[in-house]
């Protein structure tokens, strides 16, 4: 299982959770009241729940020629998504950042 903090203009809103490669969920902090990451995932109490990477997160994302250099590069996956995603979480496009949380934090 991995995770990781998704912030929004710098402030903490939530967790994202890959429990395997067919299965992830996002839950928003219960003493968040920012901004939604989304228009997709407004902030409620409930958990979002995904049977394939969220498609929010895989939007930020590089395509084409900058994906497969990124996969060469960081000899990452074709269908590592949260690979890709951790390793550009603090440069995505927009406001928000994705850091990933390692087992000792």
């Amino acid at each position: 299982m991995r995770k990781a903090k998704v912030s929004m203009y710098g402030k903490e809103a939530g967790v994202l959770i890959e429990h395997s490669r067919n299965m992830y969920t996002f839950q928003y902090l219960s003493d968040y009241s920012g901004e939604p990451i989304s228009l997709t995932m407004p902030v409620r109490e409930e958990q979002y729940i995904y049977d394939s990477f969220p498609p929010f997160f895989e939007g930020l994302l590089p395509e084409g020629y900058n994906r497969n250099q990124l996969l060469r590069l960081r000899k990452i996956d074709s269908k590592d998504y949260f690979s890709m995603l951790m390793y550009l979480g603090q440069n995505v496009v927009g406001a928000t950042t994705i850091t990933e949380i390692l087992d000792n934090e």
